[in-house]
């Protein structure tokens, strides 16, 4: 931790709360500036009555993330309960629409099994595991202290550092629970393709004896504490500098952070908008959802889990992917783990497939649904999970159905 981080968990230890929020304004506001012009033209415009009515609005016009299968609870080594939920593949013959989709043959028993990023939840993935409900076994789980999982027993209770390799061992427990035998298909978003390089890293005879394919979506495999966040030199050495101490000086103070984050609601949708998307004309509600699950991430959370990127590098984890059916992919507006990282994780596995989708930030899965469901049906169907004449569903209409 630098100095200047030091300063202020001092002084908000020490009871100097107002220094370390001012420092944190300062910070937020070097990443906040691009968001609140916008945010401010819109508060000239709207009142803030008519804003909160649109957000109801949208959350009942766009019940994205309303997707639900199997419960079931993993354990972690140290012991956090970790919630996922299973969607299985239809019975033979149960209904018309598995028939038209294998006719008389049955799916190879691979079971996909998704991670999700940092802030996010499972839901994350929602636009494709809306299309491949009932084509292929899928395992959608939430990450320590994100969605439903509880919160880490090691950084509760002995106030333990999460880590990238903490989270490899997590999914390797959702696995053993979930999917227990039979081939597997791991697909990553962001934090959740690192926790996958961190899981092949751990078990690599997992991989060598039970992996058929991977995705690695908007991901790395090192090197984060370069990225400059869109932010100029100066910018994003200051937010370098003091954000570490300043959010965990935060996470102190939650419950007030809590009430200051919605009290200024506005500002950080814009700042959310910036960093998922790269498109001016997002859908709204999709948006909206991104917004939900951002939030619903506590404060505390945030500072909690913020250290473990800068020491990420499982650059050489990636050699036990090798000659696996791969799928590498990044929105080229990413602004987070920007598209260069996708191509060197592309240049350490030949014979990966690289897709840089453009116009499309971050959470590019939710911004361009069609073209990351499209190209990871191909995976599927390469990896022999199923048939190459299978269709999936519709990422569209079929986005919530009953």
């Amino acid at each position: 931790m630098g100095e200047s981080s030091g300063q202020a968990v001092t002084a908000a230890s020490a009871g100097g709360w107002r220094r370390a929020t001012g420092v944190a304004g300062l910070a937020i506001g070097v990443l906040a500036t691009g968001a609140a012009a916008g945010v401010a033209l819109e508060r000239m415009t709207v009142g803030r009555g008519m804003r909160r009515k649109a957000r109801l609005v949208l959350d009942a016009a766009g019940p994205y993330g309303a997707l639900r299968g199997t419960p079931g609870r993993a354990y972690a080594d140290d012991g956090t309960e970790l919630y996922y939920e299973v969607d299985e593949v239809e019975a033979e013959g149960q209904d018309g629409r598995k028939r038209r989709l294998f006719g008389r043959r049955a799916p190879a028993p691979v079971t996909v099994v998704f991670s999700h990023g940092y802030c996010l939840n499972q839901d994350s993935w929602h636009f494709q595991r809306a299309a491949l409900r009932g084509v292929v076994r899928t395992v959608h789980w939430d990450q320590r202290s994100h969605g439903r999982s509880a919160r880490g027993a090691a950084q509760v209770e002995r106030g333990e550092p999460v880590s990238i390799e903490q989270l490899g061992r997590d999914l390797k427990a959702v696995i053993d629970a979930a999917a227990p035998e039979g081939p597997l298909v791991l697909v990553g978003h962001s934090m959740g393709g690192m926790t996958v390089m961190a899981l092949a890293d751990r078990f690599p005879e997992l991989i060598r004896e039970r992996c058929v394919g991977a995705a690695l979506v908007g991901t790395s495999s090192g090197g984060l504490g370069e990225v400059n966040f869109g932010l100029p030199v100066a910018g994003v050495n200051a937010v370098r500098r003091v954000l570490p101490g300043v959010l965990k000086a935060l996470g102190q103070r939650a419950e007030l952070v809590e009430k200051g984050r919605r009290a200024t609601a506005d500002l950080f949708a814009g700042v959310i908008k910036r960093y998922s998307f790269a498109s001016r004309d997002v859908d709204p509600a999709v948006a909206r959802f991104a917004e939900r699950m951002i939030e619903s991430t506590p404060i505390d959370v945030v500072a909690e889990y913020y250290p473990a990127f800068d020491g990420h590098d499982k650059a050489e984890a990636l050699a036990h992917f090798a000659g696996l059916p791969m799928l590498v992919l990044a929105g080229v507006g990413d602004l987070v783990t920007p598209s260069e990282h996708s191509e060197a994780i592309a240049g350490l596995l030949p014979g990966a497939e690289l897709v840089l989708v453009p116009d499309a930030g971050h959470l590019v899965m939710l911004e361009h649904p069609e073209q990351v469901t499209d190209r990871l049906a191909d995976l599927l169907v390469r990896a022999g999970a199923v048939p190459a004449g299978a269709t999936v569903g519709g990422y569209g209409s079929s986005a919530h159905p009953g």
